[in-house]
């Protein structure tokens, strides 16, 4: 019997050149290397090395024997693949569109649990905004996402499955020194006259910010315009302006302080997922997860 092990040190050694070149890919010493293929020379009773001084070249016959080596070792990676999935295993990729917002606080501790409990599966974070995520879960290039579809136009389809996550208020976001500070609500129609931060153009939340401004009776004067929420908690933290965000976006640390609009608004965190999409056990892993994550505070559970 063919021993795998030493047949990937053959096929390193094809592709390396030297025997001090496996051995450091493998964090072992030359001396095992050498050792181990000899043993294979014996099993296959056959001349598989050719030493010339130091050095040692493969035979035709080693050439020979460590390529189909490397065909071997991908067929029995296949079937060990395939026996994972046969069990229902989570094996290999899944791409997760996340807004920004919900990236830290939910998505990458969802993704460092799966690691530790399914090594077979990788999880793919992809920075994806709700008017983004739902086109690009509808053409693949999405396999999850996690979105909301409040105040964005959705492909709805009954090929989608939706599993409600949470609600994420929307708060005033003022400098920790703000007048309004001192208030517990606020209504939307005392800022006025305040100088905004925003979202880029077209994006959900500039977007929300302007329809909730103008049904305040004003229009926003915008100082910036920024597509990284630190940016813009920054700009809020050096006085220059006032925003709306997402409660999960305001992170503790920062010298800002968030409050309540006298007209609640809220937006609904829901995870999507194509039916059919294969492999399905990879998929439920990540849902599993995203909805196993430890209390956010300003995530509150769907209702």
């Amino acid at each position: 019997m063919l021993n795998p092990w030493r047949l990937r040190l053959l096929g390193l050694l094809d592709s390396l050149g030297t025997v001090r070149a496996v051995a450091e890919t493998l964090h072992l010493s030359p001396s095992t290397v050498s050792q181990q293929l000899a043993v294979l020379e014996t099993e296959t009773r056959s001349t598989l090395l050719e030493r010339s001084g130091r050095r040692v070249r493969l035979t035709r016959t080693g050439v020979v024997l460590a390529r189909r080596g490397r065909e071997i070792l991908d067929r029995m990676a296949e079937a060990e693949a395939e026996l994972r999935a046969l069990n229902d295993e989570p094996i290999g990729t899944v791409r997760l569109g996340v807004f920004q917002s919900a990236i830290h606080p939910l998505a990458v501790p969802a993704a460092a649990r799966l690691a530790d409990s399914h090594p077979h599966l990788h999880v793919e974070l992809i920075e994806s905004e709700p008017h983004e995520s739902g086109p690009a879960l509808r053409t693949g290039e999405l396999d999850v996402i996690v979105t909301t579809t409040d105040y964005v136009e959705f492909p709805w389809g009954r090929d989608l499955e939706i599993v409600p996550l949470g609600t994420d208020p929307v708060v005033l976001v003022l400098p920790a020194e703000h007048p309004l500070a001192r208030r517990r609500v606020v209504d939307l129609a005392a800022c006025a006259e305040e100088t905004w931060a925003c979202d880029r153009p077209g994006s959900y939340m500039a977007e929300l910010t302007l329809r909730l401004c103008r049904e305040s009776g004003f229009e926003p004067r915008v100082a910036c315009r920024f597509s990284n929420y630190l940016l813009l908690l920054q700009h809020v933290e050096a006085g220059r302006s006032v925003a709306l965000l997402p409660a999960l976006t305001v992170a503790p640390g920062h010298a800002v302080v968030t409050r309540e609009l006298t007209t609640p608004v809220q937006r609904n965190v829901t995870i999507v997922v194509r039916r059919g999409t294969a492999p399905r056990a990879a998929v439920d892993a990540v849902v599993g997860a995203l909805l196993d994550h430890p209390d956010i505070p300003a995530l509150s559970a769907p209702g």
